[in-house]
């Protein structure tokens, strides 16, 4: 049995005091959780202000993307005007900017509240990537745990092998391949998605094919993660001492590895996320999904700055949401060893 839970050496190591971690002070926990996520925020901010100056340098403008056939130089100047596009891309974001702790996300090129615009795609997108990211969680920590019981067994090596070979497939790829297996060669599910009058997926199969499309790539690099985190905390005392007690090899993994794994597994799901979100817009493409892919492509062939912020705001207020809780966990779990 101990010769099960003693990890593959090709995994990294990290020295661990034996003594158990001490809970962090809420007050310190709330000031490191504060500290981080102002620096996030930061960031997200200069992100925003790259995105307003980078649509400026795309050619042309929203004036003439969204301009009518026949109309004169005047009729775009005109339109500029009410666009704003005739003052300097700065002040146009500071404007964004200080409308965005209301809510108020600006106008589109097309007169439409960007608001609107999302309220309706931004859930669809959210429910999507919610189901991927359970999917992922579940399967990977399955494939982990289950490889880590006989570390260096043919099991071990099929489940890394296979993970690596996932991990590499881009998202649009595993779509393809999905569609013509499960939809076109089986006819199993719908390789489209219709919509019902409310605008989400008329029918849940049709939410089948994009999940799956968004989870398997991230399954292959999570699974990986979820390995490697758990052949490290296999060299800690407390689960030497377990061992040597005699405990049953799935006891100690559950009981004894798996909590001290919990921070890293936690953030490779964040990381994740992120992937998810971006993945997302091809593979809603792919699938006539109703989300944020087709109102991003539209906004970029629109040249429609507000709308294109106001995604990459939305999706990084929940990439960050989803940070701080891997934070959070990774805390709670090492406190003051960190």
């Amino acid at each position: 049995m101990a010769g099960q839970l003693t990890p593959d050496t090709a995994a990294p190591a990290s020295s661990r005091p034996g003594r158990p971690a001490r809970a962090p002070a809420p007050a310190r926990l709330l000031a490191r959780l504060g500290a981080t996520l102002l620096k996030r925020l930061a960031l997200l901010a200069l992100l925003l202000a790259l995105v307003f100056c980078t649509v400026e340098l795309l050619p042309g403008d929203a004036a003439n993307a969204t301009s009518e056939r026949g109309e004169s130089a005047a009729d775009l100047a005109a339109r500029r005007e009410l666009l704003g596009l005739n003052r300097p891309v700065l002040e146009r974001f500071w404007d964004w900017m200080t409308g965005l702790p209301t809510g108020d996300l600006g106008m589109s090129a097309r007169g439409e509240k960007v608001t609107d615009l999302l309220s309706h795609a931004f859930p669809n997108t959210l429910l999507l990537g919610g189901i991927a990211l359970l999917l992922t969680a579940v399967l990977s920590l399955a494939l982990g745990c289950w490889a880590a019981l006989k570390p260096g067994g043919r099991l071990d090596r099929a489940v890394s092998g296979a993970a690596t070979a996932v991990l590499a497939l881009p998202e649009f790829v595993v779509a393809v391949a999905l569609v013509l297996l499960l939809s076109l060669w089986t006819g199993w599910l719908p390789a489209v998605t219709l919509t019902g009058a409310d605008g989400s997926p008329a029918s849940w199969d049709m939410l089948v094919l994009p999940a799956l499309a968004l989870t398997i790539p991230q399954v292959g690099w999570n699974t990986r993660i979820v390995r490697a985190a758990l052949a490290d905390e296999a060299r800690a005392p407390h689960v030497e001492t377990a061992v040597l007690d005699g405990l049953p090899p799935h006891r100690v993994l559950t009981h004894h590895v798996l909590p001290g794994a919990l921070p890293a597994v936690a953030a490779g799901l964040a990381t994740s996320t992120g992937m998810l979100l971006g993945g997302a817009v091809v593979v809603e493409t792919i699938f006539n999904y109703p989300g944020i892919g087709s109102v991003l492509a539209s906004a970029v062939t629109d040249r429609d700055s507000p709308v294109i912020a106001g995604v990459t705001a939305l999706s990084g207020a929940v990439i960050t949401g989803v940070l701080l809780l891997a934070d959070l966990v990774r805390d709670l779990v090492t406190g003051d060893r960190r």
